[in-house]
């Protein structure tokens, strides 16, 4: 049975082949095939390419002190140095110390993360269906083309991997608003790697936005109470040393492993200054889209304080996009209604009599929330974005400004953003012939990636290419401008008789 409806599937795409490219819908069936292909490759790669030792020893010798009794952080250390990762790393790489015999196979270890990366790759393309936006075409880029995100996964062994694949499952509870327990695994991920902290500004916003002050506390609750509970039997032996290890924010990176500021000299790379200068740089970032970007209402962004129930919805302006919306929403609502047949003949007139060209799937973009197949509505360059997308946009957008105002990205760090960059560039509208500029600077930023050691022409570029997707960011994202109204006459115009 369930082989009969997949040939099917497949047969249909078939014969739709130009659609199951650009429309949005095939995602999954897309995604089906994407991961079936991935754990071919992922296998041909353990076995043909050689393992390269970077950090699995070292963390390895971190747990194995942990397993034989050692609570003091400061004394925790391996070949590269002090252990510097929060207590969840240590309870999950103790799990995988065990399971491949106190780190020595390295082959399962490896094959172990040939599935988390599989598993990563699912809850990543649940994402992707929710929000429809990005055209199925794009996650070939995504999946076969790294050979970076590969080589992070399962010839490296890095804990970045660990800490965003737990995220990722965050942001689809959150998806499902099961906001208690997306704040659990939130913290979880915090809890292996501190780069989580990053999406925290756009989650405490969206916290804010669904909850008010009052009722986002709980959450944060959770999220503080787990990283009690799990550095615990560390904070009652030497508090200070597990915060000044596990949370240490202020760590000199070494210039030889930079990726992003190659073109600097070491001793800019160094300075303090430099360092506060990308923080406000950051804060500012941040303090930017959440006033322009992310908050939509007319409303003082300080609204986001009060209870949702006691804060104001204004009517939302008269675009073009509005109106074929509202449009849609009556028809619909009609349709559904058990009501008399005139009441059909006096409803407002359905999108696909007020909308432009229509998207490959043959849904009109002015009337589809969160689907943008690659044409934009006549009126405005700006679709609105729908629950799930702006879920995403939010969380997405605040890691990436973070990843740009870095002090210093390693080869691991790509998988930080490297499953965000087809919706961050993605989620604005996009003409036809924009599509291929995009792929261009999803390769661009690959090539710079994959150039070791980086250089000043692959520093440099890295930062160009993150500045043209944030420019697209911010200007494909920005909120419709209300059109001009006239004054109002003092005297009444005339009405024809047509019109009466």
């Amino acid at each position: 049975m369930a082989a009969g409806l997949g040939a099917a599937a497949l047969r249909r795409a078939w014969r739709e082949r130009r659609a199951a490219l650009l429309e949005p819908s095939y995602t999954p069936l897309v995604a089906a095939c994407l991961c079936l292909a991935e754990g071919g490759v992922n296998l041909w790669v353990i076995r043909r390419v050689p393992y390269t030792e970077i950090d699995w020893k070292a963390y390895m010798q971190e747990v194995e002190g942990f397993a034989n009794g050692t609570l003091d952080y400061t004394r925790l250390k391996g070949d590269t140095g002090p252990l510097v990762y929060p207590a969840g790393f240590v309870y999950i790489f103790l799990g995988l110390y065990y399971a491949t015999g106190r780190g020595t196979d390295i082959r399962l270890a490896q094959y172990l993360f040939a599935g988390l990366y599989l598993l990563n790759l699912l809850l990543v393309f649940r994402i992707y269906c929710r929000t429809n936006k990005v055209p199925p075409y794009v996650f070939f880029f995504m999946c076969c083309a790294s050979y970076r995100i590969h080589s992070i996964f399962v010839l490296r062994l890095f804990n970045d991997p660990v800490a965003m694949a737990i995220l990722f499952l965050a942001i689809n509870l959150f998806l499902e608003e099961r906001w208690s327990w997306g704040c659990l695994l939130f913290s979880l991920a915090v809890s292996v790697k501190m780069n989580i902290l990053l999406f925290a500004p756009g989650l405490l916003f969206l916290l804010l936005q669904r909850f008010g002050l009052l009722g986002c506390i709980p959450k944060l609750c959770i999220c503080a109470l787990l990283q009690v509970i799990l550095g615990l039997p560390f904070l009652l032996v030497n508090p200070v040393g597990y915060l000044t290890r596990s949370f240490d924010l202020g760590r000199q990176f070494q210039f030889k492993w930079t990726v992003n500021w190659r073109f600097l000299p070491e001793e800019v790379f160094q300075n303090r200054a430099f360092h506060t200068t990308l923080l406000l740089a950051h804060l500012a970032g941040l303090g930017l889209f959440a006033l322009h970007r992310w908050h939509r209402s007319k409303e003082s962004i300080l609204a986001l304080l009060k209870d949702p129930a006691e804060r104001k919805h204004p009517s939302p302006p008269l675009t073009v996009n509005n109106i074929l919306w509202q449009g849609g929403q009556q028809g619909r609502g009609e349709k559904a209604r058990q009501g008399r047949p005139q009441d059909q003949r006096s409803q407002a007139p359905g999108p696909a009599a007020l909308s432009g060209p229509a998207c490959p799937g043959g849904r009109s973009c002015a009337v589809q929330l969160g689907s943008c197949c690659g044409i934009a509505p006549p009126a405005s360059r700006v679709c609105p974005l729908n629950a799930s997308a702006q879920i995403v946009f939010v969380l997405f957008s605040s890691n990436f400004l973070g990843v740009c105002c870095s002090r210093s990205l390693h080869y691991q760090f790509y998988v930080w953003y490297f499953h965000t960059l087809p919706y961050l560039l993605w989620c604005t509208p996009t003409a036809k012939l924009a599509h291929m500029p995009k792929v261009l600077l999803l390769g661009m930023i690959e090539l710079c990636w994959n150039t070791y050691p980086s250089t000043v022409c692959s520093s440099l570029s890295l930062h160009i290419c993150h500045g043209l997707v944030l420019l697209q960011l911010w200007y494909g994202t920005a909120p419709p401008l209300a059109p001009h109204t006239p004054p109002t006459s003092r005297r009444p115009a005339a009405i024809s008789k047509k019109a009466q």
